[in-house]
C-alpha cells in the first residue's frame, strides 16, 4: 500500500465517523481500529505513518508474527477473534492492549487462572451476541449484565473494559440498528461499573453503530484497501 492510498482512506473513515460522531453529540470520541487480519506488516506501518495506532487481529499467531515484525514502533494492539483456550498463553506473553472478545463466563475464568498463573492483568471486552445468530460467539443480551458483573467478581485479573459486538448480519438495516441498540442499552447499564467502551462497527456499518453509540469501530476492508 502507498503512503498516499493509507494517508486518503484513513481521511475518508475519519471524515464519514466525524459526521456520524458530532450528529450525537461534539464530546462523543470514536477510537478507530485498524482490523489487519487480511494485510501485511508492511501496510501497517504505512498506515501508521498516515497517522493510525491501533490495530486489531483475531488469530493469536497473526498478532505474534506482526507484532514481532514492528516491535520498534508504538502500536496498540488488540485481540478480536474467538480465543481458543489452548492459545490463551500465547495470547498473554503478547501482552495486547485489549482483548475484545471474551465471549462466555468459562473463557473468562480459564483467561483469569492463567493470568494469575503469570501474575500478568489484561484489559478485556466482553463479547455479546446481540443478533442471537448461531454463526456468532459471544453472550446473549439478557444474560450479558449478570455474567459481566460474575467475570468483575470472579476474576480479579481481567480488567473488563466494555462490551463488544458484531451487527446483524442482514441486508435490512433496521434490524443491524435494532442489534445495536440492544448492545448500546447493556453497556449503559455497565458504565456506573466501569464500562468505557461500546465496540460495534465494521466497516459496512460503522456509522450507523456511531449512530447507535459506539465509541469503537473496527475498520479493515476500507482502511487497507489498495
Amino acid at each position: 500500500m502507498e503512503k498516499e492510498t493509507a494517508v486518503k482512506n484513513l481521511d475518508r473513515i475519519i471524515t464519514k465517523i466525524e459526521g456520524a460522531r458530532l450528529n450525537i453529540s461534539e464530546h462523543h470520541i470514536v477510537k478507530i481500529i485498524g482490523i489487519s487480519k487480511y494485510s501485511q506488516a508492511s501496510d501497517i506501518e504505512t498506515l501508521y505513518n498516515a497517522g493510525q495506532r491501533a490495530f486489531g487481529e483475531n488469530k493469536v499467531q497473526d498478532l505474534k508474527l506482526k507484532s514481532e515484525i514492528l516491535e520498534e514502533l508504538p502500536l496498540e494492539w488488540h485481540f478480536v477473534g474467538h480465543l481458543q483456550k489452548n492459545k490463551i498463553n500465547n495470547l498473554i506473553d503478547l501482552n495486547p492492549t485489549l482483548v475484545q472478545s471474551i465471549d462466555s463466563l468459562e473463557l473468562a475464568q480459564e483467561f483469569n487462572k492463567k493470568l494469575e498463573a503469570r501474575n500478568k492483568k489484561i484489559s478485556c471486552l466482553l463479547q455479546i451476541n446481540s443478533a442471537k445468530e448461531d454463526t456468532k460467539t459471544g453472550v446473549l443480551p439478557e444474560e450479558a449484565i449478570r455474567i459481566y458483573k460474575q467475570i468483575l467478581d470472579t476474576c480479579p485479573n481481567i480488567r473488563l473494559k466494555g462490551v463488544m459486538s458484531i451487527g446483524a448480519h442482514v441486508e435490512d438495516k433496521d434490524i443491524i440498528r435494532t442489534s445495536f441498540k440492544t448492545t448500546k442499552k447493556i453497556y449503559d447499564e455497565l458504565v456506573p461499573l466501569g464500562a468505557k467502551y461500546c465496540s460495534m462497527g465494521m466497516s459496512s456499518d460503522f456509522e450507523l453503530a456511531i449512530a447507535c453509540g459506539s465509541n469503537m469501530v473496527r475498520v479493515g476492508s476500507t482502511l487497507f484497501k489498495d
